[in-house]
């Protein structure tokens, strides 16, 4: 049984305290893992206005934000300047693939794109994107391989891109099992390796778990829920690299003894036949324990039967986004 590990370094603070901590743990644990590292500026600060939004604030009151960030960090980009993670953290990032572990891309600017990318056009999700890609090829050398959207947050333009670059693979989405993307009946020829289990800011509060048992409602999920071709766990590195680190141990050792095979992303695609990936709508919906909409893993294409999936569907956010005005240019604040 497959398990991969899909790291999302959202921070600065994250870039240079949690993903150290997590190369240790899961060198000491004989774990792969895919790094996807924000490139440019931390505007963390700028996050804060979702509380605002329905069920944002309950949600984040189920781990407190200085449980997450230090104080600074809840005021980058507002009273304080966003530190650029790529410019100041090349070295924590080269030591990482260094480690054994692969790298990839997960945002520019996180914030920006979590906030902004419904209403974007092509233009500025493709200098969003553009920018990620070069930042990453001048700290690592090499062009970046894989790509995992900040969110799962994705647009149209967002999904033609993740072909036009030539990413091996994406996890943009939240789903069962890999697949190939379409979009209103547009083919996008770039894996998509969903996301498959909760993380552990949606688990909890729900159903009373808490920071203390949350380890164990995952593990009850993972020894129940054994899917076809293995499953996707995303963390974050400012939380199971810092505060959660404990949580993220007992994960570990709990999915070793149910026999799981933990592993990067390029290793769980490994013996998959990418090409005969079925074909699936990406759509936009909720998923419990987390705000707003993201992108999932929707009906077979071609498929007259919705997915038997727990999500709450919503209109397609391409839809909604033409009747609000165009996004500004990637360059403005």
């Amino acid at each position: 049984m497959k398990l991969a590990l899909k790291v999302d370094v959202d921070t600065f603070d994250g870039t240079r305290e949690g993903v150290p901590r997590l190369v240790e743990l899961l060198r000491r644990e004989g774990a792969g893992a895919t790094f996807l590292f924000s490139l440019g500026p931390d505007h963390t600060g700028r996050s804060l206005r979702r509380l605002l939004r329905r069920g944002s604030a309950q949600k984040a009151s189920r781990i407190p934000l200085l449980d997450q960030h230090r104080l600074p960090a809840l005021l980058y980009g507002t009273l304080l300047p966003g530190p650029d993670i790529g410019g100041r953290c090349p070295e924590q990032m080269r030591a990482v693939r260094d480690a054994g572990f692969e790298c990839g891309i997960h945002a520019w600017d996180p914030a920006r794109w979590h906030d902004r990318l419904a209403q974007a056009d092509e233009a500025w999700t493709r200098a969003e994107m553009q920018l990620a890609y070069d930042r990453f090829e001048e700290v690592f050398g090499v062009r970046a391989r894989a790509h995992g959207a900040a969110g799962w947050q994705m647009n149209l333009h967002a999904l033609r891109n993740t072909q036009r670059m030539s990413f091996g693979y994406s996890s943009d989405t939240r789903g069962t099992c890999p697949f190939l993307p379409t979009y209103n009946a547009e083919l996008i020829a770039c894996p998509q390796i969903p996301t498959t289990l909760p993380t552990l800011d949606e688990l909890v509060g729900h159903d009373g778990a808490t920071v203390d048992t949350v380890a164990d409602r995952l593990l009850e999920m993972t020894a129940v829920q054994q899917a076809a071709t293995g499953h996707v766990y995303t963390l974050r590195a400012g939380l199971e690299g810092r505060k959660l680190a404990p949580v993220f141990e007992t994960l570990l050792a709990g999915w070793k003894a149910q026999g799981y095979e933990l592993l990067s992303l390029r290793d769980f695609c490994d013996g998959l036949e990418l090409e005969q990936l079925p074909h699936h709508e990406v759509v936009f919906g909720e998923v419990p324990g987390r705000s707003g909409a993201v992108a999932l893993q929707g009906p077979a294409f071609l498929s007259p039967h919705a997915p038997a999936a727990d999500y709450r569907w919503t209109r397609d956010r391409a839809v909604i986004a033409q009747h609000v005005p165009p996004a500004r240019t990637a360059g403005a604040a």
